[in-house]
């Protein structure tokens, strides 16, 4: 144990006494390092644990954001318009396929503004050959018909994608384009 020495008579008194044993006289006050140390001590741990929660909350943020991050980087679908790019490339692949009699399918394209265009060529015919008149009475209502029940094109009605179909001649001359808009066919 420390020890307090009286400065009024110089006995030596234990630490803890507040009064000289010897004289009675008011012993000076010991500071106890120890006792100073541990209100630093706590003050030091108190803030050690806000840091603590700090991180711990900022690990979280930083996770959650990570997360999410992860997920529409790799895991969102894919955009319509991508959708509708791969559908026109797998086609394009197997092009030119013969419809029917009279034309064939050379090729498809994804367009802006949600659009998707077939180009057809009349193979057997020149564009003085084609009769418009007839073309329109008997191919858009069978193109729109088509349109509005085939089932492969579900998605392309589900998105209101328009869809042009574009003729030409034998030799590559313009004959005729049918749009078939989300109005027509809905």
């Amino acid at each position: 144990m420390d020890k307090v020495t009286c400065i009024n008579c110089g006995f030596e008194n234990t630490a803890n006494f507040k009064y000289c044993q010897g004289c009675g006289y008011e012993l000076p006050k010991f500071k106890d390092e120890n006792i100073e140390e541990k209100p630093q001590q706590v003050n030091a741990s108190k803030q050690d644990n806000k840091k603590k929660i700090i991180g711990a909350m900022a690990g979280v943020f930083a996770f959650y954001l990570s997360y999410w991050g992860v997920q529409q980087i790799f895991f969102r679908p894919p955009s319509f318009k991508k959708v509708m790019t791969e559908a026109a490339a797998q086609i394009n692949k197997t092009c030119p396929i013969k419809v029917d009699d009279y034309s064939r399918l050379d090729s498809v394209l994804a367009l802006p503004n949600n659009s998707l265009k077939y180009n057809y060529t009349l193979f057997d015919l020149t564009k003085a050959e084609v009769k418009l008149d007839t073309v329109k009475k008997y191919m858009e209502p069978m193109i729109l018909d088509k349109v509005r029940t085939e089932p492969k094109l579900k998605i392309y009605r589900d998105h209101k994608t328009t869809i042009i179909y574009s003729y030409n001649d034998k030799n590559g001359v313009f004959v005729y384009q049918f749009s078939v808009t989300p109005d027509l066919y809905q």
